[in-house]
């Protein structure tokens, strides 16, 4: 996989920790530097790590689906990238938690990586060097979840669903681009 490809993958899976990141410094009343680096923290950890149990799990099945691997990681991306724009147009307006404690913060970074997990299980049948894909992805969603927080301070919820839709956008199509390129190699 090449640079671009997971820089795109990583932008895609860090839109909803930016968005809720957003939420987050909407939620605060006043913007604390300490609050993006926790955002970050959560965020970019748990992106990291999903990815990683997702290539374990998927490394242990390659054996048995390799004929179709390029189907099952065009569907997952698919499949995530449709619940994201989805999601987005729901337009439901919960109101924001300000807590940044730690339970709050695990159940945000968990819901917000599930998605991550099944990236984790595609890289596992493609050609990734997992070990840099997961450092990227944490870093990646690190820096755009901690600036989250300081624009959700500054501009609100105005680019939330914004986000979440381009993030989606993005997963679909990589899926396509990874079934595309397969089935003309092939």
């Amino acid at each position: 996989m090449d640079l671009l490809s997971l820089f795109l993958i990583a932008v895609g899976l860090s839109m909803d920790a930016f968005a809720v990141s957003v939420c987050k410094g909407l939620a605060t009343p006043k913007y604390k530097l300490k609050y993006s680096m926790i955002c970050g923290a959560w965020f970019g950890g748990f992106q990291a790590l999903m990815p990683a149990v997702g290539y374990l799990l998927g490394v242990n099945f390659k054996k048995y689906i390799t004929a179709i691997d390029h189907w099952i990681a065009f569907v997952l991306l698919a499949l995530i990238g449709f619940n994201m724009i989805r999601e987005a147009l729901k337009n439901d307006d919960e109101g924001a938690d300000p807590s940044f404690t730690a339970k709050s913060m695990s159940l945000l970074a968990v819901a917000t990586s599930i998605d991550a997990l099944a990236i984790g299980i595609t890289f596992a049948f493609l050609d990734v060097n997992i070990v840099a894909a997961v450092l990227f992805i944490g870093v990646c969603t690190f820096v755009i979840s901690a600036a989250g927080v300081k624009i959700g301070s500054a501009f609100g919820t105005r680019f939330k669903s914004k986000a979440e839709i381009a993030g989606g956008a993005i997963l679909i199509i990589l899926g396509l681009r990874i079934l595309v390129e397969h089935l003309l190699n092939s």
